[in-house]
């Protein structure tokens, strides 16, 4: 799931230092200067964002600690699998909800306020729920964890919009996607030190989301400008899209099996604390060495024949993994690996075909829908694979994750044969998007998704044609 940017076409601005204010008086709704682009040049926007991205990757340490202790702390205090699941999937019902939520929130009380209460919020989530070990009171936590969560990530990607222009943003996301997911993967090994059966791992976690908070807002910025797109339809969307929004859909689908029902599988396998901890630390890193190469495979061919290449080697490594069960460490962990480094592109493919196909004043509205579309996704397969997993065992991890992968591969080519590739002049750039999970997606504007993204059926009132930026998915001149 939060996963961003549309502005209004407007006149250059005099350039705004990226500043504190004042810690109970923040600076009314402003625009924001995403023209002028010679006067960001890259070493400017990172090195007024680094202490965004520091508190960010400490905020992921946190996450991705506590999204791993969560699964297979259930599977060690014998949770069914689909119990399992269910309390996974809450996280993604409350991210959706926060997607919606958080931006007339920040508009209400603005983006320090909300970060502050959101980050103490999810601290505190974590914290009980390393004293009250039970399902149900999980589901709940899980939730508010979500919601709390989703409210961070609209409030830095904001202040990261904000802070970039075209020329530096596609750069600056891109830093950001690999911060989100060292600091997710590197998470992973904390499990190690620290014993899965105490409340230890909690602790940690809490008090990585509670330090994450100090440079963020040390770094706090005044708040962007607000877009306001047209709506668009989900109907719409599909019409003009199939395949893109499928493949967002199914996107989630893989990730949150990954981030959620991993850890299950590898602790129902006979891996020890350590195996888990390098099975999910792998599985996450690899995922950053997919996302330039195979992004820009897909500017220069068609997409559509990337997406389907992808989807065929991430489904033949997964069918190996759920086939041969006593593969030598080095090759599973390897074709783990490689899963992970195309499975996880699929999620910026998806955006960046969809990107492709829209008017630029269609893209924040396009971007909230899919935003929904890929966190449905990531509710419903942790529930659907703890039953499968319940039921066959835990070879069926990686066989409904290949089955996930060849369908869309089969879904992309029946898709080729009935419309044409997008032509060259037309397709915009791939900029690496988050998938949905413990972190962010990176889309549009963050602010602007919830006026954008509901499922109406298409607002026939004309909208200013808003320029895009290369922290969504793809380039808007088209």
């Amino acid at each position: 799931m939060a996963r961003d940017p549309l502005g209004s076409e407007r006149r250059p601005v005099p350039i705004r230092r990226f500043s504190p204010p004042h810690a109970c008086d923040e600076s009314p709704i402003v625009s924001s200067p995403h023209e002028g682009d010679s006067l960001h040049p890259p070493s400017s926007a990172l090195s007024a964002t680094w202490q965004l991205l520091l508190g960010v990757g400490i905020l992921m340490l946190g996450a991705g600690l506590q999204s791993t202790e969560i699964s297979l702390r259930a599977t060690l205090e014998g949770f069914a699998a689909p119990v399992t699941g269910i309390v996974m999937s809450c996280y993604y019902l409350g991210y959706l909800f926060g997607t919606a939520a958080a931006p007339h929130l920040v508009r209400r009380v603005g983006h320090i306020r909300v970060f502050a209460a959101m980050a103490a919020v999810a601290s505190a989530a974590i914290l009980v729920q390393g004293i009250f070990v039970h399902p149900l009171s999980w589901a709940l936590l899980r939730g508010i964890s979500g919601l709390s969560f989703a409210a961070i990530y609209v409030v830095v990607e904001s202040w990261l919009n904000d802070t970039s222009t075209r020329a530096t943003r596609g750069r600056l996301f891109a830093v950001y996607m690999v911060v989100l997911y060292i600091g997710l993967g590197g998470a992973q090994f904390l499990l190690i030190p620290a014993n899965p059966r105490t409340a230890t791992p909690f602790m940690l976690a809490g008090a990585f989301i509670s330090l994450a908070m100090v440079p963020i807002l040390i770094a706090a910025q005044r708040a962007p400008e607000i877009a306001l797109p047209r709506k668009v339809s989900y109907r719409e969307l599909y019409r003009d899209s199939p395949l893109g929004v499928v493949a967002v859909t199914v996107a989630g689908m893989v990730t949150s099996s990954v981030y959620s029902m991993g850890p299950v599988y590898a602790q129902l396998s006979g891996l020890r604390t350590s195996g888990v901890a390098t099975f999910m630390g792998v599985s996450v890193l690899a995922a950053v060495l997919g996302q330039y190469p195979v992004g820009r495979l897909s500017d220069r061919m068609d997409r559509r024949t990337v997406i389907a290449g992808v989807c065929v080697i991430a489904g033949a490594c997964a069918t190996a993994l759920a086939v041969f069960r006593h593969l030598p460490q080095f090759l599973f962990l390897s074709l783990t690996a490689s899963f992970s480094v195309m499975a996880f592109t699929i999620y910026s493919l998806g955006v960046s075909h969809v990107n492709d196909k829209l008017e630029p004043s269609q893209m924040v509205a396009a971007s909230g829908a899919l935003l929904r579309l890929n966190g449905l996704g990531a509710a419903i397969s942790p529930v659907v694979l703890g039953s499968l997993i319940a039921a066959f065992g835990p070879r069926s991890y990686f066989a409904t994750l290949a089955s996930l992968t060849l369908v869309l591969s089969a879904f992309d080519l029946w898709r080729k044969r009935r419309r044409k590739s997008v032509p060259a002049e037309l397709k915009g750039r791939f900029v690496a998007a988050g998938p949905q999970g413990p972190a962010p997606r990176v889309a549009t504007n963050p602010l602007a998704l919830s006026d954008a993204a509901g499922p109406s059926h298409g607002s026939t009132e004309a909208a200013p044609q808003t320029e895009s930026h290369d922290g969504a998915a793809g380039d808007a001149r088209h």
